[in-house]
């Protein structure tokens, strides 16, 4: 029993009637009703060996019935699988579900033409990839479809919607087809259509408690453009106007796309503590709905608190913990050990050897540099606490890069203050002025205790500031000194 039958005895239950009495002409109804059921479960054991014959067979069923019913519909909603998933025909299975969509003003019940428009739909975004999941269906690959078959196969769907006046179910069809358009990087036509559904979803009622977690869903598509367009302007836009929808019970994966999204963003702002906590909230969202990006977002996160700086390792949480031996995260685990001891060259060849699961991924090689620059700094700053002078040629080897890097590194940490120095270009070397900072900190010390003591010299001054004045008054005029007592 396939998807098809579960769909309709699930509905034909509650339509059961008991308690009553069938008369003859129905004993008659019965029998050709048998009959019809008979040439459609042939038919379907025809569809995978020999789809044509099983097209003929359900073409019989739809002509041999006077009125629409159930098993004209059924029969159509087989055949526009046969011909779409493995005859590989799209704009016949488009006739064919045209048709179909006739059949659900009366035929069958409302809930099970949404399930059938909606499994059709499903293959035919996925291009037949739903259709291998279901009894060996569409075994021969998947589908290639053009775009405007696509886009035809959505619009006689919200055609039909749109006379039957099924709002819900129409909205649902648009976020499909846009969820359809980004994953073709069809920008121009996606763009259009976010901005059909904000209209749609303006002139929506506003006791309506969907609206916020539908305007979410909205978001989340175009965040994600923007997001592949690079256009962070408007990224950050609806990233802010996503953290102000408050009525809304939104999918954890929705949330999830949205954070994650966040994190992009802040991670090209060079905010790596923002980008860490949303990478952090996406993660935990992909984890509730069970996305295996769930995966993919834990790097990014990893990531994130390594550029930070932080000393706490991302995997001692209780939500990351369980992923720490993943097959897929063990080259971050260990990059991360590799990075809070200070290891640059454990770190390099850690990203040498798991290039697939880390160096492949365009985003996380986007920041590798950032990441090296921040580990390299660390270990230079641990390797010249004990001289006051190196060669810059020692220092690129150590750290196995240019000497100009080198002192390009050095350059920037003499300017936060970090190192007290100054690097002599014509011999190449660092001179460390370890004297001249130990100065500092006394003279330093010493401006400290003297401005202490300007100020206990000022409050003793203002306590005997009206005596001592009298005192002066009375030795100007007699002329002589006089002891204060």
């Amino acid at each position: 029993m396939d998807e098809d039958d579960m769909d309709y005895l699930e509905q034909a239950d509650s339509d059961d009637d008991h308690g009553f009495e069938y008369s003859d002409d129905d004993t008659d109804n019965d029998d050709g009703s048998q009959d019809v059921e008979n040439m459609y479960y042939k038919a379907k054991g025809l569809k995978e060996d020999e789809p044509e014959e099983a097209l003929k067979a359900f073409r019989a069923i739809v002509t041999s019935q006077s009125e629409k019913n159930e098993w004209g519909f059924k029969a159509l909603k087989q055949s526009t699988k046969v011909l779409f998933l493995v005859l590989q025909r799209p704009a016949d299975a488009l006739a064919t579900y045209t048709e179909l969509l006739t059949y659900t003003k009366s035929a069958v019940t409302r809930n099970y033409s949404e399930k059938s428009i909606n499994s059709i739909l499903d293959y035919v975004g996925e291009g037949g990839k739903s259709g291998k999941k279901k009894g060996g269906v569409g075994g021969k690959g998947s589908v290639k479809v053009d775009v405007e078959v696509l886009e035809k196969f959505y619009e006689v769907t919200r055609e039909a919607l749109a006379e039957s006046k099924n709002d819900r179910l129409s909205t649902k069809t648009n976020l499909k087809l846009a969820k359809l358009w980004l994953d073709k990087k069809e920008y121009t036509r996606l763009n259009k259509l976010i901005r059909d559904l904000h209209e749609a979803i303006s002139a929506g009622d506003d006791s309506d408690q969907s609206k916020g977690t539908v305007l979410l869903e909205v978001y989340a598509l175009e965040i994600q453009m923007y997001n592949e367009t690079k256009n962070f302007k408007k990224l950050k836009e609806i990233y802010n106007a996503c953290l102000q929808v408050r009525s809304a019970i939104p999918h954890p994966r929705i949330m999830g796309v949205i954070r994650e999204c966040g994190g992009k963003m802040w991670m090209g702002e060079k905010k790596w503590n923002n980008a860490s906590e949303d990478f952090f909230e996406s993660f935990k969202n992909y984890d509730e709905a069970g996305s295996p990006q769930r995966i993919q977002v834990l790097k990014y996160l990893v990531l994130a608190h390594m550029l930070v700086g932080n000393e706490i390792n991302p995997f001692d949480s209780q939500e990351t913990k369980p992923y720490k031996n993943d097959p897929e995260i063990t080259a971050m685990t260990d990059l991360v050990d590799a990075y809070h001891r200070r290891e640059v060259h454990t770190a390099e060849r850690i990203l040498r050897d798991h290039k697939a699961t880390i160096m492949d991924d365009p985003f996380i090689r986007q920041y590798i540099g950032d990441l090296l620059r921040t580990l390299r700094t660390q270990y230079l700053l641990d390797l010249i606490k004990p001289y006051t002078r190196l060669e810059l040629s020692f220092l690129a080897r150590q750290l196995n890069i240019d000497k100009d890097e080198v002192e390009e590194i050095l350059v920037g940490l003499i300017l936060e203050g970090k190192v007290e120095g100054r690097i002599d270009q014509v011999g190449a070397r660092l001179e460390l002025d370890r004297h001249s900072a130990l100065e500092k900190r006394r003279y330093a010390a010493l401006d400290k205790w003297t401005t202490a003591l300007e100020g206990v010299h000022g409050a003793i001054a203002s306590k005997s500031g009206g005596s001592g004045g009298a005192a002066s008054e009375r030795m100007m005029m007699g002329g002589g000194f006089e002891i204060m007592v």
